[in-house]
């Protein structure tokens, strides 16, 4: 008896618990639901030579950046794929496999060339989407169109998939189609409320529409059912804290900080323990609230053991905010060396905006705000290449706002403001709007 999966694709194993195990497990891993890395533990205990659910634990240790176990994994789903699975199956190894290695433009070509002719295999659908995916972390400055591109190219092959209307309802929402795609959202978390990437997309969408009240009454209500280890937990409650400052809640910010963000309780995996921490303390500190010392110094002492070297661009600029706001000078200019010489040789995707950012943001702490203008205004428009959400990366024009309200740029920061506040209503920045007259 052939096994398949919930897409209907064929599964190289004869176990019927191990194909039970892995149809759940790739379920929670699509809904960013706890359980998964369990379930694909049960599938290899089930049947030990199962390549997929090898290469999907890979995947998860990836996330939490255990890489000589994801690598292991990932080279024995290639022996165990050679040996039995069919070609679906060795190229799906093969995709994530490169994922895992590392080797993002690689895989980011072969899950494209895969969906040619498996558009229904959703593991290998989800590598270019997301904030932290393939596209995102092309260094394309045009990532969001193609995310939406991608999307609409296969939707006849998902109809109403919980998990596909989730993604394309995110992506829809970050190319700048919010009601769209907060439409097609709620959609998706209609399906499936056990499903955190719907719960994610719909703050996103509210943060579009300026929806406050929404986002954190959404958010209220559903994170008792997801619990901590949840790998979206402290992302979401993230959210929620960026709520908090629209309002000016400085408090309720720094005590979703220290409830489940700070290095002591955060369980979330290492790229969001760095850049959910450091953008919010950074967030507090611009817009003029007190951020206590001790909290910058412990966060940034995990971070340096997280992300001692350079790597993605992503990382580097919430590395560069760590540096900045701890004036550990030195920190900063070693890693700036790296990504300069990165650039030199054409290895840094994302381009000069890179360097720009941390050379900004160390100007910034400095109290330098009119060199933090010199430095930001060329590359603004280029910013959306260093990957993540439109969310975090509005750290970035908020600093260059601050900077050029700071430095008596005030037309310049009118200019700013109103082009916001026509894309969404925001408190935040009506409250600036009144400062300046």
């Amino acid at each position: 008896m052939a096994f398949e999966d919930r897409y209907g694709l064929t599964l190289s194993t004869a176990s019927p618990e191990a194909a039970e195990a892995y149809r759940a497990g790739v379920d929670l891993l699509l809904a960013a639901w706890p359980g998964a890395a369990e379930a694909f533990e049960r599938a290899i205990e089930a049947d030990p030579d199962f390549a997929l659910a090898h290469i999907a634990r890979a995947r998860l240790h990836s996330f939490y950046q255990q890489g000589d176990l994801a690598r292991q994994k990932a080279a024995l789903a290639r022996e165990l794929v050679a040996r039995r699975g069919t070609g679906r199956e060795r190229t799906h190894v093969e995709t994530l496999a490169l994922a895992v290695e590392g080797q993002l433009p690689a895989a980011l070509n072969a899950a494209l060339e895969h969906l040619e002719h498996s558009p229904r295999d959703a593991i290998v659908m989800s590598l270019p989407l997301g904030a932290f995916g393939l596209y995102a972390f092309s260094g394309m400055a045009g990532h969001d169109q193609a995310r939406v591109d991608l999307c609409e190219r296969f939707a006849h092959h998902y109809g109403e998939d919980w998990w596909f209307l989730t993604y394309h309802g995110w992506s829809l929402t970050e190319n700048g189609d919010v009601a769209t795609g907060r439409a097609m959202t709620e959609r998706a978390f209609g399906l499936r409320r056990a499903n955190a990437h719907a719960a994610h997309a719909l703050l996103h969408a509210m943060f579009e529409d300026g929806a406050v009240a929404d986002a954190d009454a959404l958010v209220t209500a559903w994170i008792p059912s997801y619990d901590r280890s949840g790998i979206l937990h402290g992302h979401i409650r993230w959210h929620q804290a960026l709520g908090a400052l629209e309002h000016g809640d400085a408090a309720r910010a720094l005590a979703i900080y220290a409830d489940v963000l700070q290095p002591s309780a955060t369980l979330a995996p290492p790229l969001n323990v760095i850049t959910d921490g450091a953008s919010l303390l950074w967030r507090l500190s611009a817009y003029g609230h007190a951020v206590p010392k001790p909290l910058w110094l412990d966060a940034d002492a995990t971070a340096q053991k997280l992300f001692p070297k350079s790597s993605l661009p992503f990382a580097d600029v919430h590395m560069a905010l760590f540096a900045a706001a701890t004036q550990n000078r030195e920190a900063l200019a070693a890693r700036l060396a790296v990504i300069e010489q990165r650039l030199g040789d054409g290895k840094l995707s994302a381009g000069p905006v890179v360097p720009a950012i941390c050379r900004a943001l160390a100007a910034f702490a400095d109290e330098d705000y009119a060199a933090c203008v010199r430095e930001l205004a060329p590359v603004l428009t280029d910013v959306v290449r260093i990957g993540g959400s439109h969310a975090q990366r509005e750290l970035i024009e908020d600093t260059f706002l601050v900077a050029l309200m700071r430095s008596g740029e005030l037309p310049r920061a009118r200019a700013l403001l109103d082009a916001r506040l026509h894309r969404r209503p925001s408190l935040r920045d009506t409250r600036w709007q009144a400062a300046m007259g």
